[in-house]
């Protein structure tokens, strides 16, 4: 039978960030290149007045792919950065990035990763 421990982080960030569908695959490759680990993707269908009126003349895509991921609080702020970069969130209606701190969290580690993790801390 295998061992099975439920570990509690804590000092850790959800980065979430909305943007065109399509393009969360490119904001999670930037995530995982700057060391985050796993993320998760969902569609959503944004609802506002620039879907109404467009931004000067252009139809905004209301369609919208949500990324999420955890990440330490000492890459949150690198990995938001290089996720505003990637995505190009400084144009109009490109999306948003916030980052969320969480107080705990619990998940099952392997014991190798767990081994790891205590020497890191050692």
């Amino acid at each position: 039978m295998s061992e099975r421990n439920i570990t509690y982080l804590t000092d850790v960030y959800l980065i979430t960030c909305v943007v065109d569908h399509g393009k969360g695959e490119d904001v999670v490759k930037a995530a995982r290149g700057a060391g985050a680990g796993g993320a998760l993707i969902h569609s959503g269908h944004g609802v506002g007045i620039r879907e109404r009126l467009g931004l000067l003349g252009i139809a905004i895509e209301t369609e919208k792919d949500v990324v999420q991921m955890m990440v330490g609080s000492e890459q949150a702020e690198m990995v938001a950065n290089l996720i505003y970069a990637t995505a190009g969130l400084d144009r109009p209606g490109a999306g948003f990035i916030y980052l969320t701190p969480l107080e705990t969290v619990a998940t099952y580690l392997p014991r190798d990763i767990r081994e790891r993790l205590r020497e890191r801390t050692a």
